[in-house]
């Protein structure tokens, strides 16, 4: 017996504590995928056979990294964005398959990417897995998950990017044959999170389709989630994407070289559709990390031939003017939240040498078509 058992091969304590789960056609139908995670969950509904879930005591995930979780206490969020965006009501129990990501949002969570498969939060409702750092006062805390494992499939822990159908080193062959040229470009910014960002992006894209042109619109900065994208579609562009079409969750603590690349990949994408112009809203506000940087870095107004402005206030509306035009940048209007009110929109008036135009006046297609620069 002592012999047989010295011919055995011995496992090292990583193999020992390492649990794979083979996943079947019936579980994979069972897992509740999330908007982050879409490209992947195709797959995974194809060919299940592929994928296991793996789990290791020393395991330390990375942002994009795919994780089973099961949901243990509902919170902030009670509903999952699904691959399409529909609002899924999760349910103590429940696997979910979401990414992990570092999430920025001055309203919600400051969370980032644990250093292990210990319990975490879900910090987004398009399928972000974090931990939660700090929050706002006036929310709920965060849904509590226990990660059942990471994704694995060939050996290999799945990142999002794995699966993602644009890359920012390799564009695409249609982006390749367009090569310099590109239609005009108009960025959207703003004074912070829920300034009117998205919805001034939306009904400018829904004044210049009026106006019989094709636009092509994105989101290259933010936290993973379909609300923005779908708003688009409606809105009338006829080519949408966003970061996750990359392979990000979030792009918050990316370095910021990835970040640089994202949005110029982002805008060589979506000007080789054959659209008239191509509208991007960067997220969050102006003294966000990577809003600032890509603001003050010379590759944007490269890149971006005009920007709209959406403040939340008079205030908000004259600093991120000043702040625009310091670097250089041509300021077509200022709209968003600040409109709202025809009080607050006179006192920026006031202020301001930019043209103040309420949010749903950009949906007149001689409104819209006024700001786009002329080149």
């Amino acid at each position: 017996m002592a012999a047989i058992a010295q011919s055995l091969p011995l496992q090292s304590t990583e193999a020992r504590n390492e649990l794979q789960q083979p996943i079947d056609a019936q579980r994979a139908s069972r897992i509740r995928a999330a908007y982050t995670t879409r490209f992947v969950a195709a797959q995974l509904q194809r060919n299940p056979q592929d994928f296991q879930i793996v789990r290791r005591a020393n395991m330390v995930p990375s942002a994009g990294d795919v994780v089973i979780a099961k949901v243990t206490e509902l919170g902030k969020h009670l509903r999952l964005q699904s691959p399409t965006s529909r609002r899924q009501l999760m349910f103590v129990g429940q696997e979910i398959m979401v990414a992990y990501g570092h999430r920025y949002a001055p309203d919600q969570f400051l969370a980032h990417v644990p250093n292990n498969l210990g319990p975490c939060q879900l910090v987004a409702g398009g399928g972000v897995a974090s931990e939660v750092i700090e929050q706002h006062a006036s929310i709920d805390k965060a849904t509590a998950l226990e990660p059942v494992g990471l994704l694995l499939r060939h050996g290999q822990v799945v990142n999002l990017r794995d699966f993602a159908p644009l890359d920012i080193h390799n564009e695409s062959a249609q982006a390749a044959q367009v090569g310099a040229k590109r239609p005009p470009v108009i960025a959207v910014l703003g004074t912070s999170m829920n300034s009117g960002k998205s919805t001034t992006l939306g009904c400018l894209v829904n004044g210049l389709v009026d106006a019989g042109l094709n636009i092509a619109a994105g989101k290259a900065t933010g936290t993973g989630a379909g609300n923005d994208p779908d708003l688009f579609t409606d809105a009338g562009a006829f080519s949408v994407c966003d970061f996750t079409d990359f392979g990000f969750p979030t792009t918050y603590k990316l370095d910021y070289e990835t970040v640089r690349s994202l949005l110029v990949a982002m805008i060589r994408e979506q000007s080789a559709t054959g659209a008239d112009a191509v509208i991007i809203e960067i997220a969050d506000g102006l003294f966000q990390g990577e809003t600032s940087r890509l603001l003050a870095d010379p590759i944007f107004a490269e890149h971006i031939d005009r920007v709209v402005f959406s403040a939340q206030d008079a205030l908000g509306a004259q600093a991120g003017e000043r702040i625009l035009l310091e670097v250089g940048l041509d300021v077509a209007a200022v709209s968003g939240v600040v409109t709202a009110s025809p009080l607050a929109a006179q006192e920026a008036q006031n202020q301001l040498s930019t043209a103040v135009i309420g949010t749903y006046d950009l949906c007149q297609a001689e409104v819209a078509t006024s700001l786009l620069p002329t080149r």
